[in-house]
């Protein structure tokens, strides 16, 4: 895990286009300098409630995760993009000025909603 947060480092100094998902939000999380923490239960399942909390929209889930990038050790140019309303742990993150972010969710998954696809292409339009 080790080389990949360090790969992820390069990208990150590169300024290349990111879109981590699930262990990914973790990775980038890690790679940018915040900390992450288990989670006592974690988030299992299709039907996890998020709100993105740019446009205020909520959109369900597929998750499958236990552990959690901790918001108040995000880094000077990162903030929180995504919460999950269940329990208000961090659900994605985002650069505020580079194509850098990433969902703990998994916005690709077709074994239960679907609201997350237009992620995708936010991703593909900062290529």
């Amino acid at each position: 895990m080790t080389e990949t947060i360090e790969t992820m480092k390069v990208a990150l100094a590169k300024e290349k286009p990111i879109f981590g998902i699930c262990l990914g939000n973790q990775m980038l999380g890690l790679a940018a300098g915040a900390k992450t923490e288990k989670m006592k239960y974690g988030h299992r399942g299709v039907n996890q409630p998020v709100e993105d909390l740019e446009t205020r929209h909520c959109i369900v889930t597929t998750q499958n995760h236990g552990y959690v990038v901790c918001e108040d050790s995000l880094p000077e140019g990162f903030k929180v993009w995504f919460k999950n309303l269940n329990d208000g742990s961090v659900e994605g993150i985002k650069h505020i000025t580079k194509p850098i972010f990433a969902v703990q969710f998994h916005p690709e998954a077709c074994g239960g909603p679907e609201d997350a696809q237009y992620l995708f292409d936010d991703f593909i339009k900062t290529l």
